[in-house]
């Protein structure tokens, strides 16, 4: 798993790098610019074409630690590249570890040029092969402006290939939100480690490619205290090792599924085939006595419980006995796909979620059922995982969606660790959280998954790994994973506008494979 950084967790590191490990801020700076230099040559083929190659790279220069950066860069690239260097502020008002790189630049022949000339910089942005955005950094505060916005824009206007240093200038780097106008880049080097806002929208978007480029503080050091990381398939494939010869179906668990109502049955069957594709060796479908026979049509393999029912043909409160009864013979339980919203209904999942004693994946309807009652969560008796979409997550919050959304690692944060369960925030980049503060942030999936069913299949993949046994916060972390892996697949296969929920369920067997190297 890769750490990901706060603005200020990064300065720590920097800090810790210069008083505890004695390397001067001028090396780092060093190692950074000579790092993306090295990134940024072996990258513009693939950037720009053959005949434009002979044109200068462009190297737009903030008067920081940002701008530092980018003076190394011209300095290593003038060695092999034609550059052109613009300054946003005259060299009198630079700095520190920054002036010692201007001069360094300047004797190894780079005559920069201070922004003056509105014209100038857009004629020679335009000409570019490659512009690199050294303006702001990760430290960056409040919104851009003055010069530092002129050029941003002008930047945007040229049209060229943008190579950004640590984080598009005018991008939160915790957020991913723009601070006012932002850079759009083609590809962003960043440096030491992965910055939040790297990987949330919209930030994702207008980072481009994102490549870390070390700086030479050790990896250990690095990730020292840090507690939000991206996944990696290196970190699932361990919960899925070679099956031993004398398997049978009951070593692979038995999951309970408790959903469907009438007009929702295929929820049910989704998560039930899901499930199965997961690896699961059981699936029963307990659902409303009206619906069975329709759930029962759409599936082979699982089995089906008919259980009493409401006037509006959704599971009644006197299943409550039943229910409690068949997941004492099930190894884990899968609530709300379908279910319905029915007052009798939603008391029925909340004492469910109360009293059962098997680890529980919740979802949908049941969801919505939790919206006020938060309180039963930390006394479940096993443990319980939350799949929420921003809007069932600020339902149950009492919260906007855009209160969710403003910060996504930290609302999830905080809801897993205040209600003591294991919890993903669906989205672009989903955020994965624990009881423990821990986060990971999931890499997988794509935008052809905006589609009805996809968080049933989540739920039934989440359900039977917990019935396999996995450990929730593993669980998890590798439904949602393979999830979006399987997204991804089927994407590749039938494109993303025509992606839908039995796409990404037939997928799960090559995601498998793919997590397998196989």
């Amino acid at each position: 798993m890769l750490p990901v950084f706060t603005a200020d967790e990064m300065r720590a590191v920097d800090q810790r790098a210069i008083t505890e490990l004695g390397i001067p801020g001028a090396t780092l700076m060093e190692n950074a610019g000579r790092g993306a230099a090295a990134a940024i040559l072996e990258l513009v083929p693939t950037l720009v074409g053959r005949a434009e190659r002979s044109r200068p790279v462009v190297v737009v220069c903030g008067k920081g630690g940002n701008g530092g950066d980018g003076l190394v860069v011209a300095r290593v690239l003038r060695r092999r590249l034609s550059v052109r260097v613009f300054l946003i502020s005259p060299p009198s008002e630079i700095r520190g570890d920054a002036a010692l790189k201007l001069e360094a630049a300047r004797r190894a022949g780079v005559r920069p040029t201070v922004i003056g000339d509105d014209a100038e910089l857009e004629r020679a942005l335009t000409e570019a092969s490659v512009v690199v955005d050294a303006l702001l950094g990760t430290g960056s505060r409040g919104t851009p402006s003055g010069l530092v916005a002129k050029a941003i824009d002008a930047i945007n206007r040229a049209r060229r290939p943008v190579v950004a240093l640590d984080v598009p200038s005018g991008l939160d780097a915790d957020t991913g939100r723009p601070l006012g106008t932002v850079v759009r880049a083609s590809m962003t080097l960043t440096f030491a480690g992965m910055k939040r806002g790297l990987l949330l929208s919209p930030g994702a978007e207008l980072a481009g490619d994102v490549r870390t480029i070390p700086v030479g503080v050790p990896a250990a050091e690095v990730a020292r205290s840090i507690t939000t990381f991206v996944l990696e398939p290196a970190d699932i494939a361990p919960s899925f090792p070679p099956r031993p010869r004398d398997a049978h179906k009951g070593t692979y668990g038995h999951l309970l599924v408790v959903a469907g109502s009438v007009g929702k049955t295929g929820a049910a069957a989704l998560a039930a085939m899901a499930a199965l594709r997961g690896g699961t060796g059981l699936v029963t479908v307990a659902t409303a006595e009206s619906q069975q026979p329709v759930v029962a049509a759409l599936l082979r393999e699982p089995m089906t419980l008919p259980l009493p029912e409401t006037a509006a043909r959704t599971v009644a409160a006197a299943a409550h006995a039943i229910l409690v009864d068949a997941a004492r013979a099930r190894d884990a339980v899968a609530i709300g796909p379908g279910l319905g919203l029915e007052t009798e209904t939603q008391e029925l999942t909340r004492r469910l979620t109360r009293d059962l004693d098997r680890p529980m994946a919740i979802d949908a309807d049941a969801l919505s059922a939790l919206a006020g009652h938060l309180d039963i969560l930390p006394s479940a008796p096993a443990p319980r995982c939350l799949t929420p979409h921003p809007g069932e997550m600020a339902r149950m919050l009492g919260v906007q969606v855009a209160d969710v959304q403003r910060d996504r690692i930290q609302t999830t944060r905080a809801f897993a660790r205040d209600h003591r369960v294991h919890c993903v925030l669906k989205g672009a980049t989903s955020v994965i959280a624990g009881p423990d503060g821990r986060v990971f942030l999931n890499p997988t999936g794509n935008p052809g998954m905006a589609s009805g069913g996809t968080g049933d299949v989540l739920t039934g993949i989440l359900g039977g790994f917990l019935a396999r046994g996995l450990e929730p916060g593993r669980a998890l972390e590798a439904a949602v994973f393979l999830h979006g892996l399987a997204g991804d697949l089927a994407a590749q296969r039938v494109g993303e506008e025509s992606l839908v929920a039995g796409d990404v369920v037939e997928a799960l067997s090559a995601a498998f494979l793919t997590l397998a190297g196989r």
